[in-house]
């Protein structure tokens, strides 16, 4: 991963006010996905993070992980596959393992699943998403497939480090990377 890109990455990141009056401020990512920069360099700097160890599929959960994934996917010349998030659209007819989230960044329970034919016995499974708060999401897809997980990697990491640590969860920016002004 080059300095660049962790350059790119904080300059077109934002936190905005949702102006509801809640005294928070909201992440604002979508520079991310406007700047050229940033796409043609995600997926290799992520890739990066886990070449070592030499995933054969990535596993992405539902919305903008679906859109980093497959860039890491292809980064590493493996597959992907797609976490749903259960009720979000009509259910899926294949076959799906499914992952409770105790408690997303929102403290909402969520259930996410995979369809069961696409990661297979032998695969070495790297979860990759934009962002982890808690672990919540990578815990319950490492649930899913016990010892051919090898890790997590995230645009921000900002979970406590024994977190980071159980999950092998590493990052290209930390919470304090992009702290509001």
């Amino acid at each position: 991963m080059t300095t660049d890109l962790r350059d790119h990455l904080r300059a077109a990141f934002r936190w905005t006010d949702p102006g509801d009056g809640s005294g928070y401020l909201v992440s604002d990512r979508s520079g991310w996905w406007r700047d050229p920069a940033i796409l043609a360099g995600l997926g290799e700097g992520l890739a990066g993070l886990f070449r070592a160890e030499r995933p054969t599929v990535v596993v992405s959960p539902e919305v903008t992980g679906f859109l980093v994934g497959p860039l890491v996917a292809r980064a590493l010349g493996a597959g992907f596959v797609e976490a749903y998030r259960a009720g979000a659209r009509r259910p899926i007819a294949e076959p799906m393992i499914w992952a409770e989230v105790p408690a997303d960044h929102r403290g909402e329970t969520q259930h996410l699943g995979v369809r069961q034919e696409l990661v297979r016995p032998d695969d070495r499974v790297l979860v990759v998403d934009d962002w982890a708060a808690t672990g919540a999401q990578a815990r319950a897809l490492r649930s899913l497939f016990g010892a051919a997980y090898v890790g997590t990697a995230v645009i921000v990491d900002e979970c406590p480090p024994e977190v980071a640590r159980e999950l092998t969860l590493r990052g290209l920016l930390t919470g304090d990377d992009i702290e509001p002004d």
